[in-house]
């Protein structure tokens, strides 16, 4: 069978290139063509366009971008339909991918399968209509999505499993370097480490990065260490760290995770890698005009909480510091009650625990490969 696939992020490439591999092992010959990035290039097929063509991320970062983002979802569609796939596959980002589904649906009879569903269940509720009318298939990664998308929306999916915690598991059962030798390797002190997680696209490093640094530094008797996200070059941080003591880790975020004694974390796929590696964290996300974004926080927003840790659990398991509350001082003072403080560090690796017992078990690549190929060979 013929697959195509898309993403638009580093953690799209990781999950998609694990399905892209499963897929392999049910169908001898797949085939694969997709906009994704080195790790769906390692497993095989024909990469059109890397993410980092696709990744931009806030008003004005999209608006000065328009003209490419057009230029590459027109030829996106284009090239679907040339190829003529047995399915289209489309991974998260929902701003591109719906409407590549929206013009494959209507233009050819290609199945539309999605894999990781768009979070409409926090904002852009309203995408439910588009998501029935366009989406053969929906695949959730999320326990809680079951009951928002089949009860409220009488809409049915198909829960798979989580695949970060899959990733995670396989990556602890490969990995057994002491913390010794991995500090050894990248050139690190020989202090506690607190991991910096600053995010995966620049504007979300700008925004964070010094107010994380900042807030850190207040703990000399620990060693700052950063995660270089994919895709992003080690110039990029230079400006941000220049003249502090922080040390860079390139591509390596399971092992410094794996090692790390506290961690900063920007919201994302990070807060619940950082939970399932046991690391207590502080979750921080700057935004403009934060008080507006608090009252829309409150009065707006389907969610209580932005981390997926805390929406898993539905309690407030790591502690947010987001819009109104993200500050130097918010982000230091908690990060002294999860490094010194045994009691808010041990409820927070209970909630670990519990999180670990929801989504742990499955295996989503291999649950959605062996229902994407039933349903193609349909």
């Amino acid at each position: 069978m013929k697959y195509y696939l898309i993403v638009g992020e580093a953690s799209g490439d990781l999950h998609a290139s694990h399905l892209m591999a499963a897929l392999k092992q049910v169908d001898d010959n797949a085939e694969f063509r997709f906009f994704g990035g080195n790790l769906m290039s390692a497993v095989g097929g024909k990469r059109v366009r890397h993410y980092r063509e696709l990744a931009y991320m806030g008003f004005i970062p999209v608006l000065l971008h328009l003209h490419t983002i057009f230029k590459n979802m027109a030829m996106c569609k284009r090239d679907i339909v040339e190829w003529q796939p047995d399915a289209l596959i489309l991974v998260d980002y929902p701003g591109f991918n719906l409407d590549i589904a929206k013009y494959i649906h209507a233009k050819t009879n290609i199945p539309v399968y999605y894999y990781i569903s768009p979070k409409i269940w926090a904002w852009k509720e309203w995408r439910i209509k588009n998501i029935k009318r366009d989406v053969d298939e929906m695949f959730s990664i999320l326990p809680f999505e079951v009951p928002f998308f089949e009860q409220k929306h009488h809409y049915p999916i198909h829960y798979v499993g989580n695949p970060t915690a899959e990733e995670v598991r396989q990556f602890q059962d490969s990995y057994h370097e002491t913390t010794v030798d991995f500090c050894r390797r990248h050139g690190l002190a020989n202090k506690p480490i607190i991991a910096l997680l600053a995010g995966s696209r620049r504007q979300e490093i700008k925004d964070n990065l010094p107010a994380m640094i900042q807030a850190a530094s207040s703990f000399p008797d620990y060693q700052l260490v950063l995660a270089g996200a994919p895709g992003i070059l080690s110039e990029y941080y230079k400006e941000f760290i220049s003249g502090r003591d922080v040390a860079i880790v390139d591509n390596d975020t399971y092992s410094l995770l794996s090692h790390a004694v506290a961690a900063v974390v920007t919201s994302g796929t990070a807060t619940l890698e950082t939970a399932l590696f046991r690391v207590p964290q502080v979750v921080c996300y700057e935004t403009p005009l934060p008080k507006l974004i608090a009252f829309l926080r409150r009065h707006v927003l389907k969610v209580k909480y932005i981390s997926l840790v805390n929406l898993i659990d539905d309690s407030e398991v790591v502690r947010e510091l987001v819009a109104d509350t993200f500050s130097v001082a918010n982000i230091a003072h908690e990060l002294s009650a999860i490094l010194l403080g045994c009691s808010a560090r041990d409820r927070m690796l209970e909630g670990y625990d519990r999180i670990w017992q929801k989504i742990g078990a499955d295996s989503p690549s291999k649950s959605a490969a062996h229902i994407i190929y039933s349903l193609v060979r349909q």
